[in-house]
């Protein structure tokens, strides 16, 4: 049985080569080369060209090269048969929850102000936030999510969640569904997006969900580019009701050079970093997948179609 992996401007060799170091005898093949399509069962997938599943027609599981499955699940011509998986390596948890709490307390400290004194040459101290006088809201409590959640309230922060579906974690509220949406937003003096985006999320980032957070609360998206209406938030930041934002994440990327993201004062930038997968760690999950479908057992990581996550 043999694998492919199918992506598109990123940098396969640390893949290869930990995959050829765990299993130097695997048939590992790179889109778009390589003959025999069908001998293909097993494909590795991120950021693929739309319709290259197609082309395997003995597709049995194609698995996100990260936690994310977004952009294999928006490919119209989805083999039926093959079963989608992600990564649940919890290095990526860990390293959410570390950049979040670098976030949060960069605005909790106005960090980001005294860059631009120090450009000035100019001394300005200011009063700062504590922890325990803030309250975060993470909108997403699925295994990043709820990881971050922790980590912030281990540090002194009040910490509730928002979720689809009642869940249970220790010392964080979680507000659900439409219910509890207005409840969960009106406490939130921080609102972090860890959500996957599907059809229900795509957009709620938008101007009537920052007019339902506290004035002067603060954004940070690390989830998807495409939960975020970006003229929305600049215009409730200008407006003065959101105190400014930090975006590990963009519609486009890389964010274009001329994007109003770029010279605004009040949004911090990053290009994507927040969380990203090792391939090192990451190939035990795959092969292990990969063995359990050579035997037809129960795969892990498995995403619902019908949740898009």
């Amino acid at each position: 049985m043999s694998i492919t992996i199918i992506t598109q401007g990123k940098d396969l060799t640390p893949w290869v080569n930990a995959l050829k170091e765990r299993r130097p005898e695997l048939d590992l093949r790179i889109y778009p080369e390589g003959t025999h399509r069908e001998d293909v069962e097993f494909a590795l997938a991120w950021n693929h060209p739309l319709g290259a599943f197609k082309e395997y027609p003995n597709l049995r599981c194609i698995s996100s090269m990260g936690a994310g499955v977004d952009h294999i699940l928006k490919d119209p011509e989805l083999p039926e048969a093959a079963i989608i998986t992600r990564i649940t390596d919890p290095n990526l948890a860990k390293d959410m929850a570390e950049f979040t709490v670098a976030l949060v307390m960069n605005h909790v400290r106005g960090l980001s102000s005294y860059k631009i004194a120090e450009q000035r040459q100019s001394w300005e101290p200011k009063r700062y936030l504590r922890t325990e006088d803030v309250t975060i809201g993470v909108m997403g409590v699925g295994v990043l999510g709820t990881y971050v959640a922790r980590h912030l309230n281990e540090i002194g922060f009040k910490v509730n969640g928002w979720a689809r579906t009642a869940k249970e974690i220790e010392h964080v509220e979680v507000y659900v569904g439409q219910d509890g949406l207005d409840a969960f937003l009106a406490a939130s003096d921080i609102l972090i997006c860890l959500l996957p985006l599907t059809k229900e999320t795509a957009n709620i980032l938008n101007k009537d969900t920052f007019r339902k957070l506290p004035e002067g609360a603060f954004v940070i998206n690390v989830a998807r580019g495409e939960h975020l209406v970006e003229q929305d938030l600049i215009g409730m930041i200008d407006e003065g009701h959101l105190a400014g934002a930090s975006l590990d994440v963009f519609r486009e990327e890389p964010l274009p050079k001329n994007h109003p993201f770029w010279e605004h004062p009040k949004i911090n930038i990053t290009p994507h970093i927040a969380s990203i997968t090792n391939p090192a760690t990451a190939v035990s999950q795959i092969l292990d997948n990969y063995d359990r479908l050579k035997k037809d057992e129960p795969l892990t990581g498995t995403v619902s179609l019908t949740k898009g996550y």
